[in-house]
């Protein structure tokens, strides 16, 4: 009776015409009950999540954030334990992408020890400089409050000079010169024209020191090193003498007037003129030729610099 029932539904099945409409029955086989196929579903596109109106607020609100200056806040030390520098810092901000020059666009300035400045949220290289010593950081700007701490590892050097023999130079006739350390060819200026005893900061390094003594030949050099927090003292020595140059007609004369002065190193070399009663400049220790023109008349004398205080050199009409 089972395949006889089995034949009749397909058969109406096959011709369209059913007295009843097939529903989901569940057919039975040897007694075990089968369950019916799930429908067949049409295929779906799928469609993305609309944000919620939470959602889509909190977007609108993070879009507006990004044209809102944001507060920074930036400060320096000496050192990693040291506390905040008060004062004496300069602070450039500037955008992080370079323009079509390969120049990064100055956005913010501050000479202030501990800088407050406003700026849009992004990403920025920040300068800070604290006499000679520099430091560069990248800076990442958010909504909300930023800060931006700098460890300029940095040290301090004093110079000055004396002639051997712990002499005493004038400061008007001494100024320095500092390089960064290394071979000379790769050595770069960092401070020049300085003053005796002017404190110069500088970031922690070895440096090249230039001491000039007068403006000819008295040059003196060494390598210093600056330590962390630390100040060096440092005082080169010059073996070079202040010299002065009269004409007179005796020993001990009246320094004669309207002269022109020259003074020649051993090899010919000219690396003093002047002209007048009484020149005065400082030479190196070594031999020179010293020349003296009055009107038409060239007197001149052999002299010798030693290391030593200022002198006074005379050259005698009657003898030369």
């Amino acid at each position: 009776m089972r395949s006889a029932r089995l034949v009749a539904i397909l058969i109406c099945l096959l011709a369209g015409i059913g007295t009843a409409p097939v529903t989901p029955a569940v057919f039975a086989q040897d007694g075990v009950e089968i369950p019916p196929l799930p429908r067949p579903r049409p295929d779906r596109v799928a469609t993305p999540d609309l944000p919620t109106p939470e959602q889509t607020a909190a977007t609108e609100a993070i879009a507006a954030l990004a044209d809102i200056p944001q507060p920074v806040t930036l400060a320096a030390r000496i050192t990693q334990d040291g506390p905040p520098i008060p004062e004496g810092l300069i602070w450039r901000i500037f955008e992080s992408t370079p323009d079509e020059n390969g120049e990064m666009a100055l956005v913010a300035k501050s000479d202030s020890g501990t800088a407050a400045v406003e700026l849009n949220p992004g990403d920025y290289v920040v300068h800070v400089a604290y006499g000679q010593a520099q430091v560069t950081e990248t800076l990442s700007v958010v909504p909300g409050e930023n800060s931006l701490e700098v460890v300029l590892d940095a040290g301090a050097l004093r110079l000055n000079s004396a002639v051997t023999g712990d002499i005493p130079i004038s400061p008007a006739l001494l100024n320095f010169d500092i390089y960064t350390g290394g071979d000379e060819s790769s050595r770069a200026l960092v401070a020049d024209n300085l003053t005796p005893n002017e404190i110069v900061t500088l970031t922690a390094g070895t440096y090249h020191i230039v001491s000039r003594f007068g403006t000819i030949n008295a040059v003196v050099r060494a390598d210093l090193r600056v330590e962390p927090g630390q100040l060096t003292d440092a005082t080169l020595y010059h073996h070079a003498a202040e010299v002065s140059f009269k004409l007179v007609s005796e020993e001990g004369g009246e320094a004669i007037a309207d002269v022109e002065w020259t003074v020649k190193t051993t090899d010919g070399a000219t690396i003093f003129s002047d002209r007048g009663a009484f020149p005065s400049t400082v030479l190196a220790e070594g031999d020179y030729l010293v020349l003296a023109k009055l009107g038409d008349e060239v007197f001149n004398r052999e002299i010798q610099i030693q290391p030593g205080s200022p002198r006074e050199i005379e050259l005698l009409t009657a003898v030369y």
